[in-house]
This record gives C-alpha cells, sequence and structure tokens, in this order.
C-alpha cells in the first residue's frame, strides 16, 4: 500500500451539511475527487443541486437533500433517505452555520437563539442522528468545521459576533467530549477551525476589515479555494485513524501570532 492510499474515500459515503456554496462545497469537491460518495444537504435546495451538477461533471456520484439542522424531525429525515440510497454513512462533515454581527450589548436574543441553535445545537443533532447508524455499523469519522473565533476572543473591529464565537467554542468542546465518549465505538470526532475564507458569511466582514485581517496574518492572504480540502481529506481518511478529539487550525499562521 502506497502512502497515498490512506487518503482514498473509494466507496466511502460522506454526508455534508451546508453543501450547497462555501466550505461545503470545497470539501464536496474533494471528497468526490479521493472516490467518495457524496450527499449534499442544506436548508437550499437549489444551491445543492446546483453543486450536485458540477460534482457529477467531474464523475462523482452525488445525492442533494433539503435539511434544516434545527428540526429533529428534518435531520432524520436526511438520514434515512441518505440510508435508503446509498446503504450507509461513513463520513459526516458538519458545516452549516450561520452568524449575526452585534455588539454584545446589543445582540437580539432572537438572533442569539438561531446561531446557537444552527450551529451548535445542529452539530449536535446531526451527529446523535448519524452516530447511531455509525455505532451500529462499525464506526465511522465525523468532521466538525468550527472557527479560530471559537477558540480565543475577537478583534471588535474585524468580528463583532459574540454568538458565532461562542457556538464555535461550543463545537469545538462537544467535538472533544464526543471522541472521548464514542472511542469504543470506533467513531473518530475531530474539528477544523479555519481562518478567514472568502464565502457568502464572510463577505461583510471581508470588505470592511480586509487589510487588518491580512496584516495580522503571517501568510499575509486569506484562505483559497483548495486550502481546507486537505485538512478535511485527512480527517476523513484512514490517514487519521489514530487521531480524534482534535481541531486542526487553518488560518494562514494567526492565532501562532
Amino acid at each position: 500500500m502506497s502512502v497515498f492510499d490512506l487518503f482514498r474515500l473509494d466507496n466511502k459515503v460522506a454526508l455534508i451539511t451546508g453543501g450547497g456554496r462555501g466550505l461545503g462545497r470545497q470539501i464536496a469537491q474533494a471528497y468526490v475527487e479521493a472516490g467518495a460518495r457524496i450527499v449534499l444537504c442544506s436548508r437550499r435546495l437549489e444551491n445543492c443541486e446546483r453543486v450536485k451538477e458540477e460534482l457529477e461533471v467531474q464523475g462523482g456520484e452525488v445525492l442533494a437533500l433539503q435539511l434544516d439542522v434545527t428540526q429533529p424531525d428534518s435531520i432524520q429525515e436526511v438520514v434515512a433517505k441518505t440510508l435508503a440510497h446509498f446503504g450507509r454513512i461513513d463520513i459526516l462533515v458538519n458545516n452549516s452555520g450561520t452568524s449575526w454581527g452585534a455588539p454584545a450589548f446589543d445582540m437580539p436574543y432572537e438572533a442569539w437563539q438561531k446561531v446557537i441553535q444552527t450551529n451548535l445545537t445542529g452539530t449536535f443533532l446531526m451527529s446523535q442522528a448519524v452516530g447511531r447508524h455509525m455505532r451500529a455499523h462499525g464506526g465511522g469519522k465525523i468532521i466538525n468545521i468550527a472557527s479560530v473565533a471559537g477558540l480565543r476572543g475577537s478583534d471588535p473591529e474585524v468580528l463583532d459576533a459574540v454568538g458565532y464565537s461562542v457556538s464555535k467554542g461550543g463545537v469545538i468542546s462537544l467535538t472533544q467530549d464526543l471522541a472521548v465518549k464514542w472511542a469504543r465505538y470506533n467513531i473518530y470526532v475531530n474539528a477544523i477551525a479555519p481562518g478567514f475564507f472568502p464565502t457568502k458569511m464572510t463577505k461583510v466582514v471581508l470588505e470592511r476589515a480586509y487589510e487588518r485581517i491580512i496584516e495580522s496574518t503571517p501568510l499575509h492572504r486569506v484562505g483559497g479555494e483548495r486550502d481546507l480540502q486537505g485538512a478535511a481529506l485527512f480527517f476523513a481518511s484512514a490517514a487519521s485513524d489514530y487521531v480524534t478529539g482534535q481541531v486542526l487550525v487553518v488560518d494562514g499562521g494567526s492565532t501562532a501570532r
């Protein structure tokens, strides 16, 4: 076996939430190139359908489903449809997320609830539902998309979104706790903490504070189309078979300062 074979995902089934754009789309592309079959799901089904068409042109086998991670019934429906179509789930990427920018003094209760429910509770509910299947079928890999904002306080001139930061800190804690609890079932749980990548969610922040972000990033750039794919592939593949409960920061060195 070549070392490169450790990174293959041939015939694995990967379910990616928030798969219709941004980081979810990039991860899906990497997994298709590595041989996986893909389930893309998000609230906007049309986005997933568009990415599905792109990946099918590349030879991918892809299923697109609508999903609201804040609704347990929606989660159960997606898991059931995935199992009916592919028969298994080997990899779960919890990428669905939202944010709300406001000073902590002014954060609306409804906005706080929405962010926590989507980013943290949604990650738990998806992990719980898919984890039950993984436990019954010998294990699997769960990759949670956290953020550098969950590792430390954020400069309010760059990111003033306390709910987002707290939710991502919670995702990191959830990752570590589930990794310890589920290791006995051969379920690996790891997280990726991206820095700034150009996505719909970061568009306003990058427009307002781009120069400040670049100055505080040792590599002096934001993340590119391929920069998260290696980390996502590592955690999904046999290359990480002795790694669980870890957070891999992909941020151009900003948290090293």
